[in-house]
Protein backbone atom coordinates (compact mmCIF):
# COMPACT_ATOMS: atom_id res chain seq x y z
CA UNK A 1 0.00 0.00 0.00
CA UNK A 2 1.22 3.46 -0.90
CA UNK A 3 -0.52 6.28 0.93
CA UNK A 4 1.47 9.05 -0.77
CA UNK A 5 -0.33 11.24 -3.27
CA UNK A 6 1.28 11.61 -6.68
CA UNK A 7 2.93 14.96 -7.49
CA UNK A 8 -0.04 15.85 -9.73
CA UNK A 9 -2.54 15.00 -7.01
CA UNK A 10 -0.63 17.07 -4.46
CA UNK A 11 -0.43 20.00 -6.86
CA UNK A 12 -4.17 19.95 -7.57
CA UNK A 13 -5.00 19.70 -3.87
CA UNK A 14 -2.67 22.58 -2.98
CA UNK A 15 -3.90 24.83 -5.79
CA UNK A 16 -7.52 24.25 -4.84
CA UNK A 17 -6.78 24.69 -1.13
CA UNK A 18 -5.16 28.06 -1.81
CA UNK A 19 -8.09 29.15 -3.98
CA UNK A 20 -10.62 27.92 -1.41
CA UNK A 21 -8.91 29.77 1.45
CA UNK A 22 -8.53 33.04 -0.44
CA UNK A 23 -11.58 33.18 -2.70
CA UNK A 24 -14.31 30.88 -1.39
CA UNK A 25 -14.05 30.90 2.42
CA UNK A 26 -14.24 34.71 2.83
CA UNK A 27 -17.56 34.67 0.97
CA UNK A 28 -19.11 31.61 2.60
CA UNK A 29 -21.00 33.32 5.43
CA UNK A 30 -22.44 35.94 3.08
CA UNK A 31 -23.43 33.28 0.56
CA UNK A 32 -25.25 31.40 3.32
CA UNK A 33 -26.96 34.56 4.61
CA UNK A 34 -28.20 35.85 1.27
CA UNK A 35 -28.64 32.60 -0.62
CA UNK A 36 -27.09 34.24 -3.65
CA UNK A 37 -25.60 31.75 -6.07
CA UNK A 38 -21.81 32.32 -6.35
CA UNK A 39 -21.58 32.37 -10.15
CA UNK A 40 -18.36 34.40 -10.09
CA UNK A 41 -16.71 31.64 -8.05
CA UNK A 42 -17.89 29.06 -10.59
CA UNK A 43 -16.33 31.11 -13.39
CA UNK A 44 -13.04 31.24 -11.51
CA UNK A 45 -13.16 27.47 -11.02
CA UNK A 46 -13.55 27.19 -14.78
CA UNK A 47 -10.52 29.43 -15.31
CA UNK A 48 -8.53 27.01 -13.15
CA UNK A 49 -9.67 24.12 -15.41
CA UNK A 50 -11.51 22.52 -12.51
CA UNK A 51 -15.01 22.27 -13.99
CA UNK A 52 -13.97 19.27 -16.09
CA UNK A 53 -11.22 18.03 -13.79
CA UNK A 54 -11.65 14.22 -14.13
CA UNK A 55 -12.55 14.18 -17.83
CA UNK A 56 -10.29 13.79 -20.88
CA UNK A 57 -8.72 16.85 -22.47
CA UNK A 58 -10.40 16.05 -25.78
CA UNK A 59 -13.69 17.12 -24.20
CA UNK A 60 -12.29 20.22 -22.52
CA UNK A 61 -11.40 18.46 -19.29
CA UNK A 62 -8.14 18.41 -17.35
CA UNK A 63 -7.47 14.67 -17.64
CA UNK A 64 -7.07 14.18 -13.89
CA UNK A 65 -8.13 11.10 -11.94
CA UNK A 66 -10.99 10.64 -9.50
CA UNK A 67 -8.66 10.88 -6.49
CA UNK A 68 -7.69 14.38 -7.63
CA UNK A 69 -11.34 15.33 -8.12
CA UNK A 70 -12.26 14.17 -4.61
CA UNK A 71 -9.29 15.97 -3.08
CA UNK A 72 -10.37 19.18 -4.83
CA UNK A 73 -13.95 18.67 -3.70
CA UNK A 74 -12.88 18.22 -0.08
CA UNK A 75 -11.00 21.52 -0.15
CA UNK A 76 -13.87 23.43 -1.79
CA UNK A 77 -16.41 22.03 0.67
CA UNK A 78 -14.16 22.79 3.62
CA UNK A 79 -14.46 26.43 2.62
CA UNK A 80 -18.16 26.45 1.66
CA UNK A 81 -20.66 23.60 1.61
CA UNK A 82 -22.91 25.30 -0.95
CA UNK A 83 -20.05 25.77 -3.41
CA UNK A 84 -18.94 22.20 -2.83
CA UNK A 85 -22.43 20.89 -3.58
CA UNK A 86 -22.64 22.99 -6.75
CA UNK A 87 -19.31 21.59 -7.91
CA UNK A 88 -20.12 17.98 -6.99
CA UNK A 89 -23.51 18.01 -8.70
CA UNK A 90 -21.97 19.54 -11.82
CA UNK A 91 -19.31 16.84 -12.22
CA UNK A 92 -20.71 13.72 -10.55
CA UNK A 93 -24.30 14.11 -11.74
CA UNK A 94 -24.29 16.61 -14.60
CA UNK A 95 -21.22 15.54 -16.56
CA UNK A 96 -20.77 11.90 -15.63
CA UNK A 97 -23.89 10.36 -17.29
CA UNK A 98 -22.93 11.88 -20.62
CA UNK A 99 -19.30 10.85 -20.27
CA UNK A 100 -20.11 7.27 -19.25
CA UNK A 101 -23.03 6.55 -21.57
CA UNK A 102 -23.27 9.29 -24.18
CA UNK A 103 -22.36 8.94 -27.84
CA UNK A 104 -19.28 10.66 -29.21
CA UNK A 105 -21.53 13.27 -30.77
CA UNK A 106 -23.28 13.88 -27.42
CA UNK A 107 -19.93 14.23 -25.66
CA UNK A 108 -18.74 16.81 -28.16
CA UNK A 109 -22.02 18.73 -28.07
CA UNK A 110 -22.88 18.57 -24.36
CA UNK A 111 -19.91 17.40 -22.29
CA UNK A 112 -17.40 19.82 -23.81
CA UNK A 113 -19.21 23.03 -22.77
CA UNK A 114 -19.76 21.53 -19.32
CA UNK A 115 -16.07 20.78 -18.88
CA UNK A 116 -15.15 24.27 -20.04
CA UNK A 117 -17.50 25.76 -17.47
CA UNK A 118 -19.69 27.44 -20.08
CA UNK A 119 -22.74 26.13 -18.23
CA UNK A 120 -23.50 23.99 -15.19
CA UNK A 121 -24.40 20.33 -15.27
CA UNK A 122 -27.64 19.05 -13.76
CA UNK A 123 -29.27 15.63 -13.39
CA UNK A 124 -33.02 15.11 -12.90
CA UNK A 125 -33.72 11.89 -11.02
CA UNK A 126 -35.71 12.52 -7.83
CA UNK A 127 -39.48 12.93 -8.03
CA UNK A 128 -42.17 13.75 -5.44
CA UNK A 129 -43.07 10.04 -5.27
CA UNK A 130 -39.67 8.57 -6.18
CA UNK A 131 -36.93 9.41 -3.69
CA UNK A 132 -35.07 6.45 -2.23
CA UNK A 133 -37.27 4.31 -4.49
CA UNK A 134 -35.81 5.83 -7.65
CA UNK A 135 -37.20 2.90 -9.61
CA UNK A 136 -40.65 4.35 -8.94
CA UNK A 137 -40.14 7.06 -11.55
CA UNK A 138 -43.44 8.39 -12.91
CA UNK A 139 -42.22 10.91 -15.49
CA UNK A 140 -42.88 9.45 -18.94
CA UNK A 141 -41.32 9.80 -22.38
CA UNK A 142 -43.14 8.51 -25.46
CA UNK A 143 -41.49 8.31 -28.88
CA UNK A 144 -43.65 10.03 -31.51
CA UNK A 145 -42.51 10.90 -35.03
CA UNK A 146 -38.82 10.84 -34.12
CA UNK A 147 -39.23 12.85 -30.92
CA UNK A 148 -39.54 11.98 -27.26
CA UNK A 149 -42.63 13.59 -25.69
CA UNK A 150 -41.97 14.07 -21.96
CA UNK A 151 -44.51 14.62 -19.19
CA UNK A 152 -44.00 14.69 -15.44
CA UNK A 153 -41.99 16.46 -12.77
CA UNK A 154 -38.80 16.29 -10.73
CA UNK A 155 -37.87 17.76 -7.34
CA UNK A 156 -34.74 18.65 -5.35
CA UNK A 157 -32.68 19.08 -8.54
CA UNK A 158 -29.35 20.90 -8.20
CA UNK A 159 -28.01 23.56 -10.62
CA UNK A 160 -30.92 23.46 -13.09
CA UNK A 161 -31.48 27.24 -13.03
CA UNK A 162 -27.96 27.69 -14.41
CA UNK A 163 -27.98 24.78 -16.87
CA UNK A 164 -28.48 24.82 -20.63
CA UNK A 165 -29.76 21.26 -20.51
CA UNK A 166 -30.64 18.64 -17.91
CA UNK A 167 -30.16 14.88 -18.17
CA UNK A 168 -33.33 13.33 -16.79
CA UNK A 169 -34.78 9.87 -16.23
CA UNK A 170 -38.19 8.91 -17.58
CA UNK A 171 -40.31 5.81 -18.19
CA UNK A 172 -40.02 4.84 -21.83
CA UNK A 173 -41.76 1.49 -21.32
CA UNK A 174 -44.39 1.57 -18.56
CA UNK A 175 -44.98 -2.17 -18.73
CA UNK A 176 -41.44 -2.91 -17.52
CA UNK A 177 -41.37 -0.71 -14.40
CA UNK A 178 -37.87 0.31 -13.41
CA UNK A 179 -36.54 -1.80 -16.30
CA UNK A 180 -38.31 0.59 -18.63
CA UNK A 181 -36.50 3.75 -17.49
CA UNK A 182 -34.28 5.66 -19.92
CA UNK A 183 -32.13 8.79 -19.70
CA UNK A 184 -32.70 11.82 -21.94
CA UNK A 185 -30.98 15.16 -22.47
CA UNK A 186 -33.52 18.00 -22.30
CA UNK A 187 -32.62 21.62 -23.19
CA UNK A 188 -33.88 23.98 -20.50
CA UNK A 189 -35.35 26.31 -23.13
CA UNK A 190 -37.51 23.58 -24.67
CA UNK A 191 -41.21 24.58 -24.89
CA UNK A 192 -43.17 23.15 -21.97
CA UNK A 193 -40.09 22.75 -19.74
CA UNK A 194 -40.25 24.83 -16.55
CA UNK A 195 -37.49 25.17 -13.95
CA UNK A 196 -38.69 26.61 -10.64
CA UNK A 197 -36.46 27.52 -7.68
CA UNK A 198 -38.03 28.47 -4.39
CA UNK A 199 -37.24 25.92 -1.70
CA UNK A 200 -36.57 27.34 1.77
CA UNK A 201 -33.86 25.01 3.01
CA UNK A 202 -32.20 24.23 6.32
CA UNK A 203 -28.73 24.64 4.83
CA UNK A 204 -26.76 24.79 1.57
CA UNK A 205 -28.40 28.17 0.99
CA UNK A 206 -26.04 29.15 -1.81
CA UNK A 207 -26.76 25.99 -3.80
CA UNK A 208 -29.46 26.16 -6.47
CA UNK A 209 -32.22 23.62 -5.73
CA UNK A 210 -35.16 23.42 -8.11
CA UNK A 211 -38.29 21.67 -9.30
CA UNK A 212 -38.64 20.62 -12.94
CA UNK A 213 -41.94 20.39 -14.81
CA UNK A 214 -42.48 18.76 -18.21
CA UNK A 215 -45.66 19.49 -20.17
CA UNK A 216 -45.46 17.72 -23.53
CA UNK A 217 -41.79 18.62 -23.85
CA UNK A 218 -40.36 17.39 -27.14
CA UNK A 219 -36.73 16.45 -27.73
CA UNK A 220 -35.13 14.63 -30.69
CA UNK A 221 -34.82 10.85 -30.57
CA UNK A 222 -31.02 11.21 -30.61
CA UNK A 223 -31.16 12.86 -27.15
CA UNK A 224 -31.46 9.39 -25.63
CA UNK A 225 -28.41 8.76 -23.42
CA UNK A 226 -27.15 5.19 -23.55
CA UNK A 227 -29.49 2.35 -24.45
CA UNK A 228 -33.25 2.61 -24.24
CA UNK A 229 -34.70 1.13 -21.04
CA UNK A 230 -31.23 0.88 -19.46
CA UNK A 231 -31.48 4.12 -17.50
CA UNK A 232 -31.94 2.45 -14.11
CA UNK A 233 -28.63 0.57 -14.37
CA UNK A 234 -26.97 3.70 -15.72
CA UNK A 235 -27.95 6.00 -12.88
CA UNK A 236 -26.99 3.40 -10.28
CA UNK A 237 -23.50 3.47 -11.79
CA UNK A 238 -23.51 7.28 -11.80
CA UNK A 239 -24.61 7.37 -8.16
CA UNK A 240 -21.72 5.12 -7.11
CA UNK A 241 -19.26 7.77 -8.23
CA UNK A 242 -21.35 10.51 -6.65
CA UNK A 243 -21.32 8.71 -3.32
CA UNK A 244 -17.53 8.73 -3.21
CA UNK A 245 -17.69 12.47 -3.85
CA UNK A 246 -20.24 13.00 -1.07
CA UNK A 247 -17.83 11.18 1.24
CA UNK A 248 -15.18 13.72 0.30
CA UNK A 249 -17.62 16.55 0.98
CA UNK A 250 -18.32 15.12 4.43
CA UNK A 251 -14.60 15.10 5.20
CA UNK A 252 -14.37 18.71 4.02
CA UNK A 253 -17.08 19.90 6.41
CA UNK A 254 -15.70 17.78 9.27
CA UNK A 255 -12.21 19.19 8.67
CA UNK A 256 -13.63 22.72 8.84
CA UNK A 257 -15.29 21.80 12.14
CA UNK A 258 -12.02 20.51 13.55
CA UNK A 259 -10.03 23.56 12.49
CA UNK A 260 -12.62 25.99 13.87
CA UNK A 261 -12.94 24.04 17.14
CA UNK A 262 -9.20 23.75 17.70
CA UNK A 263 -8.64 27.45 17.07
CA UNK A 264 -11.49 28.40 19.40
CA UNK A 265 -10.40 25.98 22.15
CA UNK A 266 -6.88 27.37 22.09
CA UNK A 267 -7.98 31.00 22.51
CA UNK A 268 -11.03 30.55 24.78
CA UNK A 269 -9.99 30.94 28.43
CA UNK A 270 -12.03 29.52 31.31
CA UNK A 271 -10.93 28.81 34.88
CA UNK A 272 -7.62 30.53 34.15
CA UNK A 273 -6.51 28.50 31.12
CA UNK A 274 -7.49 27.77 27.55
CA UNK A 275 -10.20 25.15 27.28
CA UNK A 276 -7.90 23.12 25.01
CA UNK A 277 -6.10 22.14 28.23
CA UNK A 278 -9.17 20.36 29.57
CA UNK A 279 -9.39 16.64 28.91
CA UNK A 280 -13.11 16.86 28.03
CA UNK A 281 -12.29 19.15 25.11
CA UNK A 282 -9.12 17.28 24.14
CA UNK A 283 -11.05 14.03 23.80
CA UNK A 284 -13.63 15.67 21.55
CA UNK A 285 -10.90 17.03 19.29
CA UNK A 286 -8.99 13.75 19.28
CA UNK A 287 -12.10 11.77 18.34
CA UNK A 288 -12.97 14.28 15.64
CA UNK A 289 -9.47 14.08 14.12
CA UNK A 290 -9.52 10.28 14.20
CA UNK A 291 -12.88 10.01 12.45
CA UNK A 292 -11.79 12.50 9.79
CA UNK A 293 -8.63 10.52 9.07
CA UNK A 294 -10.59 7.29 8.72
CA UNK A 295 -13.23 8.89 6.49
CA UNK A 296 -10.57 10.46 4.27
CA UNK A 297 -8.82 7.13 3.85
CA UNK A 298 -12.15 5.54 2.91
CA UNK A 299 -13.06 7.99 0.17
CA UNK A 300 -9.51 7.91 -1.20
CA UNK A 301 -9.63 4.11 -1.36
CA UNK A 302 -12.99 4.15 -3.13
CA UNK A 303 -11.79 6.80 -5.61
CA UNK A 304 -8.61 4.80 -6.21
CA UNK A 305 -10.60 1.64 -6.91
CA UNK A 306 -12.68 3.55 -9.44
CA UNK A 307 -9.52 4.87 -11.11
CA UNK A 308 -8.21 1.30 -11.35
CA UNK A 309 -11.39 0.13 -13.04
CA UNK A 310 -12.14 -2.21 -10.16
CA UNK A 311 -15.50 -2.79 -8.40
CA UNK A 312 -16.10 -0.08 -5.83
CA UNK A 313 -19.86 0.06 -5.17
CA UNK A 314 -19.60 -1.22 -1.59
CA UNK A 315 -16.65 1.06 -0.82
CA UNK A 316 -18.51 4.02 -2.34
CA UNK A 317 -21.43 3.44 0.01
CA UNK A 318 -19.06 3.06 2.96
CA UNK A 319 -17.32 6.32 2.08
CA UNK A 320 -20.62 8.14 1.71
CA UNK A 321 -22.18 6.66 4.84
CA UNK A 322 -19.24 7.25 7.14
CA UNK A 323 -18.16 10.57 5.66
CA UNK A 324 -21.61 12.10 5.86
CA UNK A 325 -22.32 10.88 9.37
CA UNK A 326 -18.98 11.98 10.82
CA UNK A 327 -19.58 15.43 9.29
CA UNK A 328 -22.82 15.83 11.23
CA UNK A 329 -21.20 14.45 14.37
CA UNK A 330 -18.20 16.76 14.00
CA UNK A 331 -20.51 19.75 13.59
CA UNK A 332 -22.45 18.83 16.71
CA UNK A 333 -19.23 18.49 18.70
CA UNK A 334 -17.92 21.76 17.27
CA UNK A 335 -21.02 23.58 18.50
CA UNK A 336 -20.63 21.96 21.91
CA UNK A 337 -16.99 23.09 22.11
CA UNK A 338 -18.01 26.62 21.18
CA UNK A 339 -20.80 26.60 23.74
CA UNK A 340 -23.26 29.48 23.34
CA UNK A 341 -21.11 31.02 20.63
CA UNK A 342 -21.58 27.91 18.53
CA UNK A 343 -25.31 28.55 18.46
CA UNK A 344 -25.08 31.97 16.83
CA UNK A 345 -24.18 32.92 13.29
CA UNK A 346 -21.17 34.96 14.31
CA UNK A 347 -19.27 31.67 14.30
CA UNK A 348 -19.35 29.28 11.32
CA UNK A 349 -20.02 26.00 13.13
CA UNK A 350 -23.81 26.40 13.15
CA UNK A 351 -23.64 26.66 9.34
CA UNK A 352 -21.50 23.53 9.19
CA UNK A 353 -24.22 21.59 10.99
CA UNK A 354 -26.99 22.84 8.71
CA UNK A 355 -24.92 22.05 5.60
CA UNK A 356 -23.71 18.66 6.83
CA UNK A 357 -27.14 17.17 7.34
CA UNK A 358 -27.92 17.14 3.63
CA UNK A 359 -25.04 14.75 3.02
CA UNK A 360 -26.88 12.04 4.97
CA UNK A 361 -29.86 12.43 2.62
CA UNK A 362 -28.79 13.31 -0.93
CA UNK A 363 -27.63 10.68 -3.46
CA UNK A 364 -28.91 7.88 -1.26
CA UNK A 365 -29.77 8.21 2.41
CA UNK A 366 -27.70 6.62 5.16
CA UNK A 367 -30.33 3.91 5.34
CA UNK A 368 -29.94 3.15 1.63
CA UNK A 369 -26.16 2.99 2.01
CA UNK A 370 -26.51 0.44 4.79
CA UNK A 371 -28.77 -1.64 2.54
CA UNK A 372 -26.20 -1.53 -0.27
CA UNK A 373 -23.40 -2.54 2.08
CA UNK A 374 -25.47 -5.33 3.63
CA UNK A 375 -26.31 -6.76 0.23
CA UNK A 376 -22.62 -6.66 -0.74
CA UNK A 377 -21.95 -8.73 2.38
CA UNK A 378 -24.38 -11.36 1.11
CA UNK A 379 -27.53 -10.46 3.04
Amino acid sequence: MNFDLTPDQQMIRDVVRDFADNEIAPRAAETDRTGQFPMDIVKKLAQLDLMGLPFPEQYGGAGADNVSYCLALEEITRACGSTGLTYEAHISLGCMPIYLFGTEEQKQKYLTPLCRGECLGSFGLTEPNAGSDAGGTQTTAVLEDGQWVINGSKCFITNASFARFVTITALTDRSRGKRGISALIVPTDAPGFTVRAGYEKLGMHGSNTTELFFDNVRVPAENLVGKQNQGFKQFLSVLDGGRVAIGAMGVGIAQACLEASLAYAQQRVQFGQSISKFQAIQFKLADMATRIELARNMYLKAAWLKDQGRPYSKEASMAKLYGSEIATRAALEAIQIHGGYGYIREFPVERYLRDAKLLEIGEGTSEVQRLVIARALGC
